[in-house]
């Protein structure tokens, strides 16, 4: 194939390098006075990876505009989202969920820097090299899982379902599954696959929690984005899909799950935070949903 989207990828090139820029977002929340989470191994992704474009790691570094506006967004955005998902998992925990799936993981750190109840099992899938280089990275940072974590080599568009199998995962247990920052990066009929694997694989009980972007289309025209992805050296047009495509919402709905929908302006200020200007433009009315299947 010729299309970029699906080539493999390490993580300064293409899908890969946004999952850094990601990190570097939870790194400056994590340094802001008004920090939403901590994430204590985010800035070590970042300097490990030594991209081609310096990402910023403290709120204090960026030096030019286009920096600046990426930089809030991502400190400003990121923060919100990763704190959403963060209660969420917490919240399953709470209600007797012990198996956990992370869809697309990146650079998430979650099974490291969260507190897990005893039994948890947490599995991350993605491309080889991401997990490798973060297995590499949180080596050297001396971290450790507080869960049973355990990796899945597998992309979302090969048969994924069979290696989280071999992983050990249990299709009697009830799930909390996390799809993060995914969506825009599957085309349509990808992500209709995701959905209805994700439902098979989820006995009553299951919770997923979800990040919907609804103006994807949007955010390609808007000039302050495409400087920063100018900045970046990243082609978003050539990573992300804005075709049409059904509300995974309603689908979980009209398959007897139930669903609650918050927008991220106002999950962002329920913490006290007013987003930016750009963030409001461009990510402020994306959804963070969460599901959960019927008994």
């Amino acid at each position: 194939m010729t299309d970029s989207r699906f080539e493999q990828w390490d993580v300064v090139s293409s899908v890969g390098l946004t999952a850094l820029v990601v990190a570097a977002g939870r790194a400056v929340d994590t340094h802001r006075p008004d920090g939403l989470i901590s994430d204590p191994y985010a800035e070590a992704f970042v300097h490990a990876a030594n991209p081609p474009q310096p990402l910023a790691t403290r709120p204090t570094e960026p030096t030019d505009d286009s920096e600046d506006q990426l930089w809030q967004m991502m400190s400003g955005y990121m923060g919100t989202r990763t704190r959403f998902f963060d209660e969420f998992f917490a919240g399953a925990g709470q209600r007797g969920l012990r198996q956990v799936v992370v869809l697309a993981s990146g650079l998430d750190t979650r099974a490291q820097r969260l507190d897990w109840p005893a039994g948890t099992v947490l599995y991350e899938v993605d491309q080889a090299k991401m997990i490798e280089f973060k297995d590499a990275v949180l080596d050297q940072e001396g971290a450790t899982p507080r869960c049973d974590r355990r990796t899945v080599l597998a992309d979302l568009r090969d048969d994924w379902p069979a290696a989280l199998a071999a992983a050990g995962f249990d299709r009697d247990t009830p799930t909390a599954w996390l799809t993060e920052g995914l969506l825009p990066y599957l085309p349509a009929e990808a992500q209709t696959a995701l959905v209805d694997a994700i439902d098979e694989l989820s006995v009553p009980g299951s919770e997923w929690a979800i990040e919907d972007f609804t103006n994807i289309t949007q955010q390609f025209d808007d000039p302050a984005f495409r400087r920063v992805a100018a900045t970046m050296g990243v082609d978003m047009r050539q990573l992300l899909y804005s075709d049409e495509r059904p509300d995974p919402a309603a689908t979980l709905r009209s398959r007897g799950w139930t669903t609650e929908s918050f927008v991220a302006t106002e999950v962002a200020k329920s913490y006290g935070r007013t987003l930016d200007p750009l963030t409001q433009r461009l990510n402020g009315q994306s959804s963070l949903v969460t599901a959960t299947k019927g008994r």
